[in-house]
């Protein structure tokens, strides 16, 4: 829990300090990459560490991603320059991305399939309140200290992560490992299901050496970097169109290209074919990418809305969009009452339909309106939003096994951080392409008291006195309608998100045959069974039962997840429930 605080915390918290940050080390031009910088750190982090956690254990990555933090948070407290302090945060969002993914594997290992709910519910009420705090504690060091204790604040907290880490953490001893990457003809990947093994090094005692795909993991941050770079810039430090933003475009698409290359050849790939192969994964992955290109319009825009159409101060901003972290960790927490009884997909069709309506829903919010309406859809929203998240995440960790479960879960976060840069990108778009069509259409007596972008506007309304009456209602209106048109773009997002699972998830997801707390039943025939749910021709079959059964798992019949609550055996020889409760 402290751990995912502070890479929550730490995603916000300078946002209030900015100005006293450009201040004390100038770099005004450049100081947004304080915040991409980091994002983009996190972003391409998560499938390596996934990756890397399968290989090597949960605990390592994690400790390495606690050390990597707190080692950043010191550099960015001893920053000379704006360009030093931009590159530590670059080290604090490679801790940050450990933190994330390996953070939300470990509770899918901890806990079984009936309490997985739970415990991620506490992650994202954890994650909500540290993201919506940070702003405020950041402003409150700010004024009343210096920003670097921003980052100084960090290491009494990662000290204790780190160390209850240490000391509590005890991962169960693993089984010797065999990748379970599946090819076409029925083998798997440095091992064949008739015992023969295909690739891989052993050590002196027999057992087989992990190998870590260190030129794949190149590939992944080079054309991640690469991409995300260009969607945050573009349109922002130079046009869409210029040479700077299709070079980068260009480039990612090259390094892309390489990495499938690499990936293809390698025994252990960082990205595995079978994240994209398997109809659960690729579904879900395809539906939380869509999720990050939706929550672009509440938390970039709402704020903005807020203030300039409704005339609200910046904190009261911050309450309205709050509204929405009240209601998701609480509808998260009881999604496990509606997937235990209509299944991972259903729910999260149900909660994505909602979400649809309610976006499609803020256009139709009167001028100017008041604050309790967009607060009220915020409420709404989030309760929707939780009930469509939790249960893919819960269904995707369920539906793999212990050796697997790092690269999925990083591989779904991973989608939706991208999904969020591409649309912060398409939403930015759409909304300035509004406002300038807005005030191209200004009438003749106002044509010279009006500003020429989204942020000049905002800029503008912050002292409407400056405007005439006719003016400022004028530009109010424009930002409305530029709101408005991100909202249906949000909107139609979360439409594409329920396609996705509708026409590729299967209807009830695979339950991998596997122990929750234990990782020895990494066996081929344990991660054949869960494949073999998984592909077109089974993906409508109720369950996995009759699957070959992986070494220190029941022998017996799990009972039905409907049944009572002290019937789902959680003791270290006892898996989670079978099936996706239908």
């Amino acid at each position: 829990m402290l751990a995912m605080a502070l890479a929550a915390l730490d995603s916000t918290i300078i946002s209030t300090a900015v100005p006293q940050i450009v201040g004390d080390l100038g770099g005004f031009s450049v100081f947004s990459w304080l915040f991409s910088g980091y994002l983009l750190a996190v972003t391409v982090s998560l499938p390596v560490y996934g990756k890397l956690s399968d290989t090597f254990g949960r605990k390592p990555v994690l400790l390495v991603g606690i050390a990597l933090f707190l080692a950043g948070s010191l550099l960015c407290a001893t920053a000379w320059n704006m360009a030093s302090l931009i590159a530590f945060r670059v080290v604090q969002g490679l801790g940050g991305g450990a933190l994330q993914g390996t953070v939300q594997t470990i509770a899918a290992d901890l806990y079984p399939h009936r309490e997985r709910a739970e415990i991620q519910a506490r992650l994202s009420t954890v994650w909500a309140t540290s993201s919506v705090a940070g702003p405020a504690l950041g402003g409150l060091i700010a004024t009343y200290a210096d920003w670097r204790w921003i980052f100084l604040v960090n290491l009494p907290v990662g000290a204790v992560a780190l160390l209850l880490v240490v000391r509590h953490l005890h991962e169960p001893a693993r089984a010797p490992r065999a990748s379970t990457e599946r090819t076409g003809d029925g083998r798997t990947g440095g091992r064949r299901t008739d015992g023969r093994r295909t690739g891989g090094r052993r050590t002196g005692e027999g057992r087989e050496r992990a190998r870590v795909d260190w030129a794949g993991a190149l590939g992944v941050f080079c054309s991640g970097s690469l991409l995300l770079t260009a969607l945050v810039q573009g349109g922002v430090a130079w046009p869409w169109l210029s040479t700077p933003s299709l070079c980068l475009l260009a480039a990612s698409a090259a390094c892309a290209a390489g990495t499938v290359v690499i990936e293809r050849r390698a025994a252990e790939p960082i990205i595995p074919g079978w994240v994209w192969r398997r109809r659960t994964i690729a579904a879900v992955n395809l539906s939380l990418g869509g999720l990050g290109l939706l929550m672009i319009a509440p938390t970039v825009f709402l704020p903005t809305y807020a203030q300039s159409v409704l005339g609200l101060s910046p904190t009261a901003a911050g309450f309205v969009l709050s509204a929405m972290t009240l209601s998701w960790p609480i509808s998260a927490a009881l999604s496990s009452r509606v997937y235990l009884r209509i299944g991972f997909r259903q729910s999260a069709i149900v909660g994505m339909s909602l979400a649809a309506l309610i976006l499609f829903a803020f256009p139709l919010l009167p001028y100017p309106g008041s604050a309790w309406q967009p607060a009220l859809i915020m409420l709404l929203l989030g309760g929707a939003l939780g009930l469509f998240q939790l249960p893919l995440i819960v269904g995707v960790q369920s539906s793999v096994g212990w050796a697997e479960r790092g690269t999925a879960t990083g591989s779904i976060l991973f989608c939706r951080q991208v999904g969020q840069s591409v649309g912060a990108a398409l939403f930015g778009a759409v909304a300035n392409a509004t406002m300038a069509a807005r005030l191209a259409d200004a009438p003749d007596s106002l044509g010279g008291d009006l500003p020429d972008d989204l942020d000049s506007v905002s800029r503008a309304l912050e002292h409407p006195g400056e405007l005439s009456a006719e003016a400022a209602d004028y530009l109010r209106r424009a930002v409305d309608d530029s709101v408005d048109y991100v909202y249906l773009g949000a909107a139609l997002a979360a439409v594409l998100a329920v396609l996705a699972l509708l026409l590729l998830a299967p209807r009830v997801f695979p339950t991998h045959v596997d122990d929750p707390t234990a990782p020895a039943t990494d066996s081929p025939a344990a991660s054949d069974a869960s494949a073999a749910a998984d592909t077109p021709a089974a993906s409508d079959a109720p369950t996995t039962s009759g699957a070959p059964t992986a070494p220190g798992a029941p022998d017996h019949p799990e009972p039905p997840v409907d049944g009572p609550a002290g019937g789902a055996p959680t003791g270290p020889t006892g898996g989670g429930p079978r099936g996706d409760a239908r």
